[in-house]
């Protein structure tokens, strides 16, 4: 990370916390946020004074190019906070590299490090009481950027704005979860903008997987819109499948996203001795495994859940229960990566960031 010296944020300290008011042990995801937020305004061609402000609404034009054109892109991060109440994060700078990734395909202009990374520290510092301890706790962290121009004009925003907000959590996913393997829709295209956490890729999925819901599943497993052959992301996921002792996983792409926690995944899994094979993975080979028994385990990774087992899936009217294995890859590989971020372990790759919050 760049070491130069950073423009002075802006801080407004909200006159009172509602810290207080937030029941901890009963959190809706993505519903209570911190005290704070951090916002950067881009015109002219540069990005302005940051700022750290109370959490607020944002005030836009009706005619802000975000709501007629879909210039938006986010990342999700996590803050961790362990027995000595020293906050972690975990990778990232590649949550960064990411986000200016996504922001250029979208016609958008990039983040400065400097900005980026000294904002989060000064907002995790002012709401580090937000921050829980114990394994499931965490401080879910959303940036994203908007067009905020106010023209109908069908062309790139002159005007944007970078934000940050926060979000106390607990576990993501709870329960077992079924998965429909998609035949006719699609997350993404090739040459679309799939790799891209643009905002645009998860308002598409809301309709087939609520269709997917009424058939009594909880996601789908997305497969490529050419031909429907090829297993590529689960519901807001990356997706993994063990046959036999191979933990198999589709190879990123200009529609597929290339995840922290799958690259995460794949470096724990090697560490362990795991056979790790990332190439295209057809749906016919799946469904052969599973009615052979190879098939042992399916699970997704992302930020939110970390691994979220697969306890069964279904496609085009046939349905599959996988076993229920005691030493289990996800539980083996969800147990090292969480035990990292939370500093219950060592840290041999380098991934635990620590904020200086004193």
């Amino acid at each position: 990370m760049k070491t130069e010296e950073v423009t002075p944020i802006k801080i407004e300290k909200a006159a009172s916390s509602r810290i207080g008011k937030v029941d901890f042990d009963n959190l809706t995801f993505g519903s209570v946020f911190t005290d704070h937020m951090f916002v950067c305004d881009y015109a002219d061609g540069s990005w302005g004074t940051p700022q750290i402000i109370p959490y607020q609404p944002l005030q836009l034009d009706p005619s802000a190019r975000v709501f007629h054109y879909a210039q938006a892109v986010f990342e999700g991060m996590k803050a961790y906070k362990d027995d000595n109440d020293e906050i972690w994060l975990f990778r990232p700078e590649e949550n960064f590299k990411r986000i200016n990734k996504s922001s250029e395909r979208m016609a958008m202009p990039v983040f400065p490090e400097d900005y980026f990374f000294e904002g989060l520290k000064t907002l995790l510092k002012l709401d580090k009481e937000w921050i829980r301890k114990g394994i499931g706790n965490s401080l879910y962290i959303r940036p994203f950027v908007i067009a905020t121009e106010p023209s109908v004009m069908a062309s790139p925003s002159g005007r944007y704005k970078f934000v940050i907000i926060c979000s106390p959590a607990q576990s993501y996913y709870g329960g077992e979860v079924r998965v429909k393997i998609a035949d006719h829709y699609s997350r993404a295209a090739s040459g679309g903008i799939g790799y891209a956490k643009a905002a645009a890729n998860y308002g598409a999925q809301f309709y087939p997987t609520n269709l997917a819901q009424k058939e009594g599943y909880q996601q789908v497993i997305w497969t490529d819109a050419n031909t429907h052959e090829y297993l590529e992301e689960a519901g807001t996921m990356n997706v993994f499948f063990r046959i036999g002792d191979t933990l198999l996983t589709a190879p990123t792409n200009d529609r597929i996203l290339d995840g922290v926690t799958r690259k995460s995944v794949i470096a724990v899994a090697e560490a362990n001795g795991i056979d790790v094979a990332v190439r295209p993975i057809k749906v016919s080979e799946i469904m052969a495994a599973a009615k052979d028994g190879s098939l042992k385990e399916i699970f997704g990774s992302g930020t939110a859940a970390v691994i979220n087992p697969v306890a069964g899936f279904g496609y085009k009217g046939e349905k599959f229960e996988l076993p229920k294995i005691e030493k289990s890859y996800a539980s083996l590989i969800k147990k090292q990566i969480v035990d990292i971020q939370y500093n219950k372990a060592e840290d041999p790759y380098g991934w635990r960031y620590k904020v200086d919050v004193e």
